[in-house]
């Protein structure tokens, strides 16, 4: 998703507005009259409706309460990318050339409210999900009935087949997705009950299947989570690959001003935030080190785009050039601690990622190859948004390419989808480079690759491949590996494509958009598991101290 993320949202609260509100667990749930509870912070309200979760506070709940046919493996890193079965017993049997999908229920599963799980609840949260008009739902229009399904919101998605006496689920697609397994793992495709009303229910959220459900939400407030009854007389036998957690509730607390989450934290009145303000990275983890404070990878990746159909980046010596001309710490150092610094296309975290170390800064070697290349035109458009952080970065950027020999001018476009429209325009003139920032959809490496690299993505209106490379042998590459299951051999050969594409130099990389997680004294840190696509995962967290 270029420039940003709909499920990234900044988390920030205190508890003293909070003072007499604090939500309370049913008198039935819970055996301890003195539960242990984690606090959380979180900058806003967020949808936690599976179908409609897309903030990240809301999909970091929903991977605990609501799993779907298919989950994400809770780990850190490229492990926490792997999808593994959730409600489905296995992963699924692929046909039909990679058209079909087919999945078998577990059985014995039940929602929070006792409600048996049946095969055709996910279709029902699929359709649900479309009536909803929900903002993932792109990610599945690709299944037979869908599309029309979304246009008209009449009959049924034919597409998906269900059996609830086998518990056999069959999902059939137009063309082949790569990223099917990935999408059948985000909250929106978990199923809840068919008597689910087809409204917003983020106030009176659906029974859950996971370790946890969501017992209260008030708006303007929180919600909370607490022990899901289901889970410990049935679910948690069912599925022993998803751990049950250590805490018996977790409140989430909204305040929405920028600096009390902090202060909160900080004193132990609140245990944790999952997003700090940026601009206080750098002091955070001074003051208070890894033991409370740490800066985790998001699934993104910040580059300046190169023209490859036009002079001087035409030429991959002046590409190579522009590369070698950027610090990464330099701009690490722009960007206050907010970036984890790379020069490739896949960012950490990501299958198929594999450290590339191919541009270490040299401004001499960089000034060399221009010179070499001697291009016929050496006037370079810098186009960049105006939002200050990437301002200064392609400020830098200019600066740089003027080192080297070529005569840079910079043009900001002020307002975000104003930019998009400018830079995603071929009718636009002297789009030589520019800045942007791609957030994965899903943790898969085509999502980088097919959208941003490949030659059939270049378009005169929308486009998004704005390097314009189009190189034939890597196109059939993506292609080819587009077609095969993700395994650590297929990972391998998407981290070979990665360093094939850098070769070429079509972008100058430079790092990863960085997340945050600041805990109280209370809790251990090092504990605490970072999934790259739910961020912290609540069953990971652990007092110090005390009973679990």
């Amino acid at each position: 998703m270029r420039m940003g993320r709909c499920r990234r949202v900044a988390a920030a609260a205190s508890a003293g507005a909070l003072s007499g509100v604090l939500l309370a667990a049913p008198a039935s749930i819970g055996a301890s009259p003195e539960p242990v509870t984690l606090r959380a912070a979180v900058s806003r309200f967020s949808r936690v409706d599976p179908q409609l979760a897309s903030s990240f506070a809301a999909w970091t709940t929903s991977y605990d309460t609501y799993i779907p046919l298919l989950t994400y493996r809770h780990a850190a890193g490229t492990a926490g990318s792997e999808v593994i079965p959730g409600l489905a017993m296995r992963m699924p049997m692929i046909s039909d050339g990679g058209r079909t999908y087919t999945l078998f229920l577990r059985r014995g599963l039940r929602y929070s409210d006792g409600t048996p799980v049946r095969a055709s609840d996910f279709k029902f949260a699929i359709e649900r999900m479309f009536k909803l008009n929900s903002g993932g739902s792109y990610d599945y229009t690709d299944i037979v009935g869908a599309r029309a399904f979304r246009k008209t919101g009449r009959g049924r998605i034919k597409g998906i087949v269900c059996n609830d006496s086998s518990g056999r689920i069959a999902i059939h697609l137009v063309k082949p997705k790569p990223g099917l397994l990935d999408v059948l793992a985000f909250p929106y495709a978990a199923p809840v009950p068919r008597d689910t009303p087809m409204r917003n229910q983020t106030l009176s959220p659906p029974p859950a299947t996971g370790p946890y459900m969501i017992a209260r939400s008030k708006r303007g407030v929180g919600w909370m989570l607490v022990r899901n009854p289901a889970w410990e007389s049935g679910n948690a036998r069912l599925m022993p690959q998803l751990p049950s957690g250590h805490v018996d509730r977790i409140e989430f607390r909204v305040v929405p001003y920028r600096n009390a989450r902090v202060a909160e934290v900080a004193s132990g009145r609140l245990d944790w935030t999952a997003d700090a303000p940026a601009r206080r990275y750098a002091h955070l983890e001074h003051r208070f080190g890894r033991t409370r404070f740490r800066i985790e990878p998001g699934l993104s990746t910040l580059y300046f785009w190169l023209d490859t159909a036009r002079p001087p980046f035409d030429d991959v010596r002046v590409r190579r050039a522009a590369n070698y001309a950027v610090s990464r710490s330099a701009l690490k150092r722009i960007y206050r601690g907010q970036l984890i610094p790379s020069e490739q296309i896949l960012p950490p975290g990501m299958p198929g990622y594999r450290k590339l170390d191919l541009y270490p800064y040299n401004l001499a070697k960089a000034r060399r190859l221009v010179a070499e290349a001697d291009p016929p035109d050496r006037e370079v458009t810098i186009w960049t948004d105006g939002e200050r952080l990437q301002r200064r970065a392609a400020a830098y950027f200019r600066r740089e390419l003027e080192k080297i020999g070529l005569r840079a001018h910079l043009e900001v476009v002020r307002g975000f989808f104003n930019y998009i429209r400018r830079t995603a325009s071929r009718s636009t003139p002297n789009l030589d480079t520019g800045w942007s920032n791609w957030y994965a959809d899903y943790p898969h490496p085509d999502d980088f690759f097919r959208p941003l690299l490949l030659g059939s993505s270049i378009t005169r209106r929308y486009n998004e491949n704005l390097a314009r490379i189009d190189v034939p042998a890597l196109n059939s590459r993506i292609e080819r590996l587009s077609r095969k299951p993700l395994g650590r051999g297929l990972e391998r050969r998407y981290a070979a494509l990665d360093r094939s594409y850098m070769r070429l130099a079509p972008w100058v990389p430079y790092g990863s958009f960085a997340e945050s997680t600041f805990v109280s004294r209370a809790i251990d840190l090092d504990r605490v598991v970072w999934n790259p696509t739910f961020g912290a995962d609540l069953t990971s967290f652990r007092f110090r101290e005390g009973p679990e």
